[in-house]
């Protein structure tokens, strides 16, 4: 039951503030044009500063385990590849970057360093923190990669877009700019960190109130077959593929909750805004968080129950 109230306790703020905004919306306190405001506002200030402060925060005195980084990188490259291939055969093309997104990109910023803490009571708050480092700028590359290469136009791929849709990234910008602080060593002042750690705060809340803004119960139904597929990958195949794997080569413990919530955790709310700013599909992007986050609430407690039996934790 403990696990039950853990993902309970993580999930449900999420929630309440999707609410929020979609009152807000339905009590007409801003229109769309404005929410559609306040997502670039997300997208280009507020989440690269959370990302650059998140990796900049590092506990960098934590040494990397090397085995578990090669695994989240080459194990979020294979769920790449094996989801590229798969959204050809199961979805229309104008959703293919948005499905294929949903599929690698878990919430991991957000929620890793709670959950994993809690999972491990405490002692693992170094190695999830250290994870981020090496989670966030990988599945951001991957998904603007991802978004630019299924262009809702149709045209083909155009490898000097592509390099500069990455480059130019305010995503990816905020990810280099905290791996260069990060592995540097830099600090900032204490009055620039301050200001700089408070408008990061800024970013999830505000993220999450225009995803709720944006959401329509009427376009379910047109996404059903969608849905239930990310659902499935999301929180089912890709952590029964990973977990056991990762077990396999004898990562337990602290390790082993980190890969629990990169590859077993809800789609990242930042899908949303970056799937909206890039020209794809929001709505099944705002779907895929939405449904994804309710749905962890019943797989993680599962999975957290049944690796912990096996002594994996």
């Amino acid at each position: 039951m403990e696990s039950l109230k853990l993902s309970f306790e993580a999930i449900t703020p999420i929630f309440l503030l999707m609410a929020l905004g979609y009152c807000l919306r339905m009590w007409k306190v801003a229109d769309k044009k404005e929410f559609d405001a306040m997502n670039r506002l997300v997208f280009r200030v507020f989440l690269p500063v959370l990302l650059f402060f998140n990796i900049y925060k590092t506990d960098a005195t934590r040494m990397f385990d090397a085995k578990l980084v090669l695994f989240v990188v080459a194990g979020e490259l294979l769920v790449f590849l094996l989801g590229y291939f798969l959204v050809f055969r199961l979805t229309a093309d104008t959703r293919r970057g948005v499905m294929l997104q949903a599929f690698f990109r878990s919430n991991y910023a957000i929620l890793g360093i709670p959950l994993v803490d809690y999972i491990c009571d405490g002692r693992a708050t170094g190695l999830a923190s250290l994870m981020v480092a090496v989670v966030v700028p990988l599945i951001n590359i991957l998904a603007v990669t991802t978004l630019e290469r299924f262009r809702p136009d149709g045209g083909k791929p155009n490898l000097k877009k592509l390099v500069t849709g990455i480059l130019k990234n305010p995503l990816i910008i905020g990810c280099v700019l905290g791996m260069v602080f990060f592995l540097g060593g830099f600090k900032l002042p204490l009055v620039l960190e301050r200001s700089v750690e408070n408008v990061s705060k800024v970013a999830s809340p505000l993220a999450i109130i225009t995803l709720g803004a944006s959401f329509t119960f009427s376009s379910i139904r047109g996404y059903a077959k969608d849905i239930a597929i990310i659902l499935a990958a999301r929180l089912i195949i890709v952590p029964l593929l990973a977990l056991p794997l990762a077990a396999l080569l004898g990562l337990t413990g602290e390790a082993m909750a980190c890969l629990l919530i990169i590859y077993g955790g809800p789609v990242a709310v930042s899908s949303f805004s970056m799937a909206q700013q890039m020209g794809a599909d929001e709505n099944l992007a705002a779907h895929a968080v939405v449904f994804t986050s309710a749905g962890c609430l019943l797989t993680l407690f599962v999975w957290i129950f049944a690796l912990n039996m096996l002594g994996l934790f």
